[in-house]
């Protein structure tokens, strides 16, 4: 048989096609390669970064609530117990829970926030634990003001807790105030509320101690508070509240003219006032005249058809 000269050439240009071929193809399969790997290594490092402390700091310096909540849940997923991550995931749904409009959104942030913070403050270094507590008083209180069960007393411990510990804030003896007169807890929260007064004076928080001292009998005292506002407030709100308060203490006195004059004062800027008809109907009971008395808390009940003074009263006499 006969050497085909012609078979050797064919078979060195069949040769010399396919290793470049396979060189190209192999060059694909390791672009491709590394490739995935760079893809995979830029994910990696993204969901890294997005779930690091060090993102969770610049967050919460560039006041991002949301992404801190978010970053710190990362950090959670993968370290349940890691005490910064407790800590800021607790700060962030404080923040967005008062933020909150609708009431369910809100509690379920602030519920949130009192479970890691409470977790938060088990293994939390001793120098961080006033503010720890600080904040747990503050959820505490936040929940007490929208939910249906009382948690006054659980924002009182902690913020004692955390005023006893050395947390310095301006913030905590009207907070204190607030929740003492919601446990009717009057004359500490008239204490709390005094301190506050020395750190900061508000008209809302003049208001507030005279409620306090007129729950607590003291009607001089509450009387000075509500003359103070009423002469030098700007806020036309707090002086209407404080006239109808001021109209109560003199009603309580005996004192029915100067308590109309109030009353009257306070219809001339709001007609729509519940509490004022609600007044008037009793300084005309006091005076013997029911039927002027049951006119006015009508009255009061077609402004607000649930105004607990005139239902209560409207229900006596029937």
């Amino acid at each position: 048989m006969k050497h085909n000269i012609n078979d050797d050439t064919n078979f060195f240009k069949r040769k010399s096609k396919f290793v470049p071929n396979l060189i190209t193809i192999l060059c694909i399969i390791f672009v491709g390669i590394g490739i995935s790997f760079s893809v995979y290594y830029i994910i990696r490092k993204k969901i890294r970064s997005e779930s690091s402390v060090y993102t969770l700091y610049a967050r919460w310096n560039n006041y991002d609530y949301t992404g801190v909540y978010e970053t710190s849940k990362h950090i959670l997923d993968r370290k349940p117990f890691n005490n910064t991550a407790l800590t800021y995931h607790g700060y962030a749904s404080f923040y967005l829970g008062v933020s909150q409009l609708e009431t369910s959104t809100a509690q379920n942030y602030l519920d949130e926030s009192i479970n890691n913070l409470r977790i938060a403050l088990i293994s939390a270094k001793k120098s961080l634990k006033p503010q720890l507590e600080y904040m747990l008083g503050k959820a505490y209180f936040y929940k007490n003001t929208i939910s249906s069960y009382y948690y006054a007393d659980l924002a009182i411990k902690y913020l004692q807790m955390s005023k006893h510990d050395g947390y310095k804030a301006d913030d905590i003896p009207e907070y204190l105030g607030l929740s003492y007169a919601s446990l009717d807890m009057t004359l500490d929260s008239i204490s709390a509320f005094t301190e506050a007064l020395l750190v900061r004076e508000s008209d809302t928080l003049l208001l507030s101690i005279a409620e306090q001292y007129r729950k607590a009998g003291q009607n001089a005292a509450a009387e000075q508070y509500l003359f103070r506002i009423i002469n030098n407030c700007k806020d036309d709100i707090l002086v209407l509240k404080s006239r109808v308060l001021l109209g109560t203490i003199y009603t309580d006195e005996g004192k029915y003219t100067d308590a109309e004059q109030e009353y009257m004062t306070v219809l001339e800027k709001n007609e729509n006032s519940a509490d004022v008809y609600y007044g008037l109907g009793v300084i005309y009971e006091k005076q013997g005249d029911l039927v002027k008395a049951r006119s006015e808390w009508r009255k009061a009940l077609r402004i607000q058809v649930n105004h607990p003074g005139a239902l209560k009263k409207m229900t006596d006499y029937k």
